[in-house]
């Protein structure tokens, strides 16, 4: 079986060209599709570098929230006085749903020693 990480390009290359054509075919105009996607993708690619655990969680959720919360400023759904405290908001969700014990520990995670 070929290793995951090389679909990582061609993955890439459909998000990059699927969002050119629909901002050339007036779909969805306007929208900076270099920034949401490489948001989008840096949040996938968390999960696909670390696997599943509460820092990947946290931080690969928070980045694909904040691509999806971008096209919807940038098209003019919500202003960024409403995306900030959102994703504020979001974030503090989210790191508390982290401390749920069936999310794992990162392997990188040390405890510190018991006094």
């Amino acid at each position: 079986m070929q290793d995951k990480k090389t679909l990582i390009l061609p993955l890439l290359l459909i998000a990059i060209g699927t969002g050119w054509l629909l901002t050339t075919l007036g779909i969805a105009p306007g929208i900076d599709w270099v920034w949401t996607l490489g948001l989008a993708i840096a949040g996938l690619l968390t999960y696909v570098v670390s696997g599943f655990d509460k820092a990947s969680f946290v931080a690969g959720t928070f980045l694909v929230a904040t691509s999806a919360m971008s096209v919807l400023r940038q098209t003019g759904r919500i202003s960024f006085d409403i995306e900030i405290p959102v994703l504020v908001i979001l974030l503090g969700l989210l790191v508390l749903i982290a401390r749920i014990p069936a999310i794992p520990v990162p392997k990188w995670y040390v405890e510190p020693p018991q006094p």
